[in-house]
């Protein structure tokens, strides 16, 4: 194979990833769309993401998105209570994120519900995906 081909397939393969991506996102946000969320805003999803909220086990303790995953999308995090590595929110980095809609669903249900502390209306989870595809 010349070397040429190799980067023909390397850039295809990150192209369709980035397409697979887009498609999952896309397919979610319509479905939050007709559960009534208005247009979505990456902004909102940063500042969601970077929000704080208060650990109701531990007072003074807080929780929040980027705890675990960091504030740099692009680096690996680490599960707060269980120090298992999180590999990069980023797609651009980490070609496997956003890739499937029962995985975003669940990590959703399961993420908002301990940080926040009550499931995310389909507006937040639209604003979220939205500053994840910017990334």
């Amino acid at each position: 194979m010349t070397k040429v081909f190799k980067i023909a397939n390397i850039f295809t393969g990150l192209l369709f990833a980035g397409i697979v991506n887009a498609t999952a996102v896309d397919d979610l946000q319509m479905k939050y769309q007709t559960s009534g969320a208005a247009e979505f805003d990456a902004e909102r999803g940063n500042t969601l993401w970077h929000k704080e909220f208060p650990d109701p086990d531990a007072a003074g303790k807080i929780r929040g998105c980027s705890l675990c995953h960091t504030s740099d999308l692009h680096a690996r995090g680490k599960h707060a209570r269980t120090g298992k590595v999180i590999e990069p929110m980023a797609p651009s980095v980490n070609t496997e994120r956003l890739t499937d809609p029962k995985k975003i669903e669940k990590w959703f249900n399961r993420n908002c519900k301990w940080v926040i502390g009550r499931a995310c209306t389909p507006q937040e989870k639209g604003d979220i995906l939205q500053y994840l595809m910017t990334q």
